[in-house]
């Protein structure tokens, strides 16, 4: 079992550069395909959750090197996905986004009604309050959860429920909707969805950058390491003082917002066009994605198994009816994806699954996750009350 930090990180990020050379060098076309079902970022969470289930690291003995890194690396990477942005090109996007939120908003409370319909025998009549806490957290983040918890007097062993089922469930559904990718034209053609907007945003950041194209070097690499992680740790202690003085938002979403004011602004620069950006940004990508699935246990599955369950409901009503609605308003899966996990993952996740699409479009999540953050208390509220007038 290993016991030290570092081991620990280092472990998670050969367990990247591992699979990413499989995927490369590999000659076998058995395992070309395999990959191609199942991207190397896939494999990365599911094999972190093995490694996690069986005990592989000590959780408490890296707790510190886990709390130490995430955050710090998301920032950074989140700052230098933003570095490739141009928000003019974002703008041309439209309001389907808004209203792509906004159904996965509505599926999600749906999702949480009807099961509590289905299921307040098993879990009981007052677990409205711990549902309508888990709502807040799957529309806007743990931020609203908290709020919510608050407002609704949610007992301790209820909100404990609810806490294992806000981990074990998500880390789930962010790793089907990784996988989900690799479906994105199969799915487009399916809805028949016009992605000429998203194709055409795509193509002309690609072609601003490649005609911006300049050699990585040594120094490139070594400025934006460090920058990145200046404005990670600057933004954090920007972020903690903005919310102890402006309390309306909680410190993770002001942290993002001064990020992605200060990386908006430089991509604008020549600081914008250094070469490496992308690459180091994938690279922070992959650390974090590790990260989050180094802390989510397969046996978690047997602590309140109807929570559990009941958590899975809700996922499958929300992805259900958000099929629907897809199909019924012609919404590409780049908008359906981002869409979902701004919702149930919040400023922490949104970012990556966009990013995964395109570095470019990582605004795009970041700004999703926003809405959910000002709405998330107030549609919790909304879902929880509905709840109780149904108890």
């Amino acid at each position: 079992m290993i016991t030290n930090g570092f081991t620990y990180f280092a472990v998670l990020v050969a367990l990247c550069g591992g699979l990413l050379a499989a995927q490369k060098y590999a000659k076998s076309k058995a395992v070309q395909k395999f990959f191609s079902f199942v991207p190397p970022i896939v494999l990365v969470y599911l094999i972190g959750m093995i490694l996690c289930t069986i005990n592989f690291w000590d959780l408490d003995a890296t707790k510190a090197a886990y709390s130490n890194l995430k955050n710090n690396i998301l920032y950074a990477m989140i700052f230098l996905m933003l570095l490739r942005c141009d928000i003019r090109q974002m703008i041309k996007l439209g309001p389907k986004m808004i209203i792509g939120f906004f159904t996965g908003s509505l599926t999600v409370m749906i999702g949480f009604i009807v099961t509590f319909i289905v299921m307040k025998g098993v879990l009981g009549p007052e677990s409205w309050k711990a549902l309508g806490a888990l709502c807040g957290s799957w529309i806007g983040g743990s931020g609203n959860m908290a709020t919510l918890q608050e407002i609704f007097n949610v007992g301790e062993v209820e909100y404990a429920y609810a806490l294992v089922v806000d981990s074990i469930d998500y880390s789930i559904w962010v790793m089907f909707l990784l996988w989900s990718i690799s479906f994105a034209p199969k799915f487009n053609k399916w809805t028949k969805a016009d992605t000429s907007r998203l194709d055409q945003v795509s193509r002309s950041l690609e072609a601003d950058m490649a005609e911006n194209k300049q050699e990585i070097t040594f120094t490139t690499m070594m400025v934006l390491i460090g920058s990145s992680l200046l404005v990670s740790a600057v933004g954090q202690n920007v972020g903690t003082w903005l919310n102890s003085n402006f309390g309306f938002l909680d410190k993770a979403t002001w942290v993002v917002l001064f990020i992605t004011a200060v990386g908006l602004i430089l991509a604008a620069t020549p600081f914008g066009k250094l070469a490496g950006a992308a690459e180091l940004s994938n690279v922070f990508l992959y650390g974090v994605v590790a990260l989050l699935a180094s802390r989510a246990n397969f046996m978690e599955l047997n602590d309140a198994p109807a929570w559990i369950a009941a958590g899975f409901m809700i996922l499958a009503i929300h992805g259900i009816l958000f099929l629907i609605f897809a199909k019924f308003l012609k919404l590409d899966m780049f908008t359906c994806g981002v869409s979902s996990l701004a919702n149930i993952g919040g400023v922490a996740s949104a970012p990556i699954l966009a990013g995964t699409y395109s570095g470019s479009l990582v605004p795009v999540g970041v700004l999703m996750a926003l809405f959910g953050t000002v709405s998330g208390t107030y549609l919790g509220m909304i879902t929880g009350y509905i709840m109780r007038a149904l108890a």
